[in-house]
């Protein structure tokens, strides 16, 4: 039995990208996460030790997002998931979209998004 928490539009500013002005200038990305895990124990005590602490995984995604730049965000999201997976051992998987609406392309687009999943 896998349940599932979802966290959506996590928020940060960086400086991802292969192109010089990217690095230089920056810009928004927003990533949703989807992880995966056995929540019976927490639906039956209501404790946040049973559950994973959904704040500090935000914590972890915005830290990717502002930290050290990476040129492609198929790496921001591989790092994302990894981190995850290794800092809550509740969860079975993880599904990360990173999202870089301002992406440097020739025409009119709402959206850019890189879609990764990872499981232990």
């Amino acid at each position: 039995m896998s349940d599932v928490i979802s966290l959506q539009g996590i928020q940060g500013f960086g400086y991802h990208g292969v192109f010089e002005h990217e690095r230089k200038n920056g810009q928004e990305f927003f990533v949703d996460i989807e992880l995966s895990a056995d929540l019976t124990r927490a639906s039956q005590t209501d404790s946040l030790e049973d559950t994973i602490d959904y704040g500090a995984v935000c914590d972890v995604v915005v830290t990717h997002i502002v930290g050290t730049p990476v040129q492609l965000i198929e790496k921001l999201a591989a790092d994302i998931a990894d981190d995850i997976l290794k800092q809550f051992l509740l969860v079975d998987s993880v599904k990360v979209i990173v999202h870089k609406p301002q992406a440097p392309v020739n025409v009119e687009i709402l959206d850019i998004s890189v879609s990764i999943e990872r499981q232990r």
